[in-house]
């Protein structure tokens, strides 16, 4: 199905491994020119330079921390000068750690605020002169921020703030034309799965499988679908919106 996105451009952060690289080649198949980023360089990062030049398309992947507002501030830049405008923003990469609340640092409460809120909030911010007529903005969250997670009370506190601020951000922005919303993610089949133990890896598959109306984890396939959804006219009636890809997890 052609989505009309051909020759849109689009800027994910955190698109090299995971959900946001579902994401990225997803775009890049539907004919979208794909900027992305990443914090530290791997074999990740080269594997995808090879599969989106064997895409085809004007795609470029920069290294960026996005919790240095210095280096968002360049990235958009970059963004400027190598496409002149957006028609789409996802606000993918993100920070997560496990810590028993009493216990949790403030340096490691600042460092998941800052990756996972502030860093979204610049992005969109630096994007705003650059984002064309009708550009989409999304951002993934998380099912967390509705049921919360023991030892993820910084995390969850970040993905319930992306539903404020997008809700707030589509109302401000609406008879502009700029669409902002978000994707509240069930567990999802990614690499950080595979890199566990095999046993531990088949207990939270089966764990998390079970919780779920469909009996199974979602895919970056899956999740990149509703991104080009939301990116396409099909969904230009679509903002505020917190739109779950969870497979019906409880």
């Amino acid at each position: 199905m052609d989505l009309g996105l051909k020759g849109k451009k689009a800027l994910v952060t955190g698109g090299v491994r995971g959900v946001g690289r579902g994401i990225v080649l997803a775009l890049a198949n539907a004919g979208v020119d794909v900027i992305t980023c990443y914090r530290q360089d791997s074999e990740l990062v080269s594997s995808l330079e090879r599969e989106l030049k064997e895409t085809g398309g004007e795609h470029h992947v920069i290294r960026a921390d996005i919790a240095d507002p210095e280096q968002i501030e360049t990235l958009l830049g970059e963004c400027r000068t190598r496409f002149g405008h957006l028609d789409l923003v996802v606000n993918n990469a993100g920070a997560i750690s496990h810590v028993p609340y009493g216990e949790l640092p403030l340096d490691e409460w600042r460092r998941v605020i800052d990756t996972n809120l502030t860093a979204a909030h610049l992005v969109i911010q630096h994007a705003l002169p650059i984002l064309s007529e009708g550009a989409s903005v999304v951002s993934i969250g998380s099912k967390s921020s509705e049921v919360g997670i023991p030892r993820r009370a910084h995390y969850t506190a970040t993905k319930a703030a992306l539903r404020g601020l997008t809700r707030s951000l589509a109302k401000e922005f609406g008879l502009t034309g700029l669409r902002f919303n978000v994707l509240a993610l069930g567990v999802i089949e990614t690499e950080a799965l595979d890199a566990m133990p095999s046993e531990q890896a088949a207990m939270m598959r089966k764990r998390y499988s079970e919780k779920t109306a469909l009996g199974r984890l979602g895919t970056p396939d899956e999740v990149a679908g509703a991104v080009l959804w939301l990116a396409s006219d099909l969904a230009r009636y679509v903002t505020g919106a917190t739109i779950h890809v969870d497979g019906g997890i409880s």
